[in-house]
């Protein structure tokens, strides 16, 4: 059975379900694995070492420090070229930013945006912006797989998913490629009580919830753990509740899941009010606007 089945043929054990997201939630992985692997080999594949330190910015931003953290790999690529070519001290540079053409229409037609679709892609097409975009994301995976292990899961995790599992099925809804998810979650011994562990291979994260909970669930009583707007996206599209792991303060945002939002959630007191000043306080902290941008609007 493939993992798309598994989701599909999810049979509930409890009345609730959860669905977690991975890294910068469970994980305190996301600096790493975008400082450490995905940027340097942005640099390097794109031939981009003249704007090195803007690219770092760029992505930075992108990935971790705006509201399109979280987003899947090849869209955030996107904005990265997107606000590279917007930049005026990159423009001083005259520095050649890749358009990617082949690789936006590509993103706008699939929907499981992954290595193996990207592959049949380039096979298709022999576009060489979507082979030089393939050979980047291998050489992520193979950087994440060398740099990235012992990295535990945050404080309150563990406990977390064990109260959990008292009430409610879970499933790990994540962007990451699966192997990576797998490795990661076996690696910490947290993946016994989780019934599906879905990456990038399987979807959008609102697909991933959709296809486990469709017919199975009182949309009531479904919810995503997340770390970034696209988690409160997927919540969302399936009418389910979210509640944010704040970037910074993941430990707090941890604590009060296990001390009291659980609860509110299983006793069906995770009312709009308590979910809108949680959902109000993480969308504080990821702005709209690049602070090279703001800085040039004050």
């Amino acid at each position: 059975m493939n993992n798309v089945e598994m989701l599909t043929r999810l049979i509930p054990e409890h009345d609730y379900l959860i669905a977690i997201d991975s890294d910068g939630c469970v994980f305190d992985t996301m600096e790493i694995k975008h400082k450490e692997c995905f940027i340097p080999n942005i640099i390097k594949s794109w031939d981009l070492q003249a704007i090195s330190k803007y690219v770092r910015s760029a992505a930075e931003y992108v990935n971790l420090y705006s509201k399109w953290r979280g987003v899947n790999r090849f869209p955030a690529l996107v904005k990265v070229f997107d606000l590279l070519k917007e930049w005026p001290e990159v423009q001083k540079r005259q520095v050649i930013i890749p358009r990617v053409s082949a690789l936006r229409d590509w993103i706008k037609r699939e929907t499981k945006l992954s290595n193996l679709t990207l592959k049949a892609e380039v096979d298709r097409t022999g576009d060489q912006e979507l082979k030089t975009t393939l050979e980047w994301s291998v050489a992520v995976n193979d950087s994440v797989l060398e740099m990235v292990h012992g990295v535990p899961p945050f404080p309150n995790v563990r406990a977390s998913l064990s109260k959990i599992s008292d009430f409610a099925d879970i499933i790990v809804c994540s962007a990451t490629p699966g192997d990576a998810l797998v490795r990661e979650w076996k690696e910490h011994k947290i993946d016994r009580n989780v019934k599906v562990i879905a990456g990038q291979e399987l979807g959008s994260k609102a697909e991933h919830i959709k296809l486990a909970t469709a017919g199975k669930y009182n949309f009531q009583k479904i919810l995503m753990i997340g770390d970034a707007p696209g988690d409160l996206i997927a919540a969302r599209a399936n009418k389910a509740k979210f509640y944010p792991i704040n970037p910074g303060s993941e430990e707090e945002s941890w604590r009060e899941f296990l001390s009291t939002a659980l609860e509110r959630f299983i006793n069906g007191e995770y009312n709009d009010d308590y979910e809108a000043q949680l959902i109000n306080n993480f969308e504080q902290k990821l702005p709209e606007t690049p602070p090279w941008l703001a800085k040039d609007s004050t």
